[in-house]
């Protein structure tokens, strides 16, 4: 008996679904080296430019020449550095919260939370378009898991009747293929009525949204009562690494006793935390990033609509053009690629069968200049989309 690997990889070629890395050659940025090839890149998380930011380079490099470059050991051995508590101080600060608690990837992050929370004897709902990391740690937690249909407050209460012990509602702030944002007033309504607790992985809000970038949670005037957990990433809108829970007191250091994704694990390299404290800075300091970032949205959504294209309905730099079959979303991007335009196709099953889509990202590095490029690749590959359609 053999693992036929081979027969699984050539069934996922034929399905239009085999996927492939491309090859970065520069650093992060509007325009970038990918497989030796110059392109405008719009399919990056560096919603507010930051990854490549002089200054937040800089913190790095200082703080590796003070702090080394390995964290050494877990947090709870000899690698909770001083680095790493100023930035959980920050973040409890920049959040509203009590505490705050550093992770060194946004799986780690939402594995812990959900499976130190709940176990045999709870529930866990979730959305049915969550990140892939929150549906695992539900799984994965041993709870009554449960999915309710996608952004529906009803649904999510039909559940909520159903549920036993500690109950857990799940959702993205920002869901990261359709660009929307969680309908968190309403699920925190029915979350009260029922007594379940709410946890929001915003991932994707933090940064664009909100007065001062605080996120979806900011954005709906929500506090710490509605939505006890809450959980972000550092590599996205912060442009470095990481990722963070934060909370109170109490749950913060019930994660530090029984979340084993954080006992576990070598903590991040102090460097990281030192230019994320200086990324975090920048990020609520200059407003004129998410500003501009918003005007770059609307311009792309109202030349999209002049060229006819779906764009699904997203406030958010997330702008995901719907196109239903996967050899179309390929042959679009290729289309683009072509014409120096980098924008990735997204697959099932990353996202549900027959919505396969581009997934179109804006970043405040880029220009108006360079967004109208992209408005005329699109246009002109579109057109030609179409064309092949007509003569096949």
């Amino acid at each position: 008996m053999s693992f036929d690997l081979a027969s699984r990889l050539a069934a996922r070629r034929a399905e239009h679904l085999y996927r492939q890395r491309p090859l970065l050659q520069s650093p992060q940025g509007p325009e970038v080296m990918v497989d030796g090839q110059r392109l405008l890149n719009f399919c990056s998380n560096d919603y507010l430019g930051l990854a490549n930011h002089p200054e937040v380079i800089a913190a790095m490099q200082q703080g590796a020449a003070q702090w080394g470059v390995g964290g050494g050991a877990s947090h709870l051995v000899i690698g909770h550095s001083t680095p790493h508590h100023q930035l959980e101080e920050a973040l409890a600060e920049f959040t509203g919260r009590p505490r705050a608690l550093l992770f060194s990837t946004g799986y780690m992050a939402n594995l812990a939370a959900v499976t130190a929370l709940v176990g045999q004897g709870d529930t866990v709902l979730q959305d049915r378009l969550n990140h892939a990391s929150l549906l695992d740690a539900g799984l994965l937690s041993g709870a009554r898991f449960s999915r309710y249909l996608h952004n529906d407050a009803d649904s999510l209460a039909k559940r909520l009747g159903k549920a036993e012990g500690n109950t857990l509602i799940v959702t993205d702030g920002v869901f990261s293929m359709d660009g929307d944002l969680a309908d968190l007033p309403a699920i925190c309504r029915v979350a009260r009525a029922r007594g379940a607790w709410v946890m929001v992985d915003d991932a994707h809000g933090f940064g664009p949204l909100g007065a001062t970038g605080g996120g979806v949670v900011e954005h709906f005037g929500l506090g710490p009562d509605e939505v006890p957990v809450l959980v972000g990433t550092l590599g996205k809108a912060f442009g470095t690494a990481g990722a963070f829970v934060a909370g109170s007191e109490e749950l913060i250091e019930t994660l530090i006793q029984f979340a084993r994704p954080y006992i576990y694990t070598t903590s991040q390299p102090p460097a990281v935390a030192c230019a994320t404290l200086k990324s975090m800075e920048l990020l609520r300091s200059e407003g004129w990033r998410r500003e501009y970032l918003a005007r770059l949205v609307a311009r792309l959504r109202e030349g999209a609509a002049q060229i006819g294209l779906s764009l699904m309905d997203s406030p958010t730099p997330i702008q995901p053009v719907l196109i239903g079959d996967s050899a179309r979303a390929l042959r679009l991007s290729a289309l683009l690629r072509e014409r120096g335009i980098l924008v990735g196709a997204i697959r099932p099953p990353t996202v549900p069968a027959g919505s396969a889509r581009l997934r179109i990202t804006l970043s405040a590095a880029h220009s108006e200049a360079q967004l109208e490029r992209l408005l005329d690749a699109l246009a002109e590959s579109w057109r030609q989309l179409v064309k092949e359609a007509e003569n096949a």
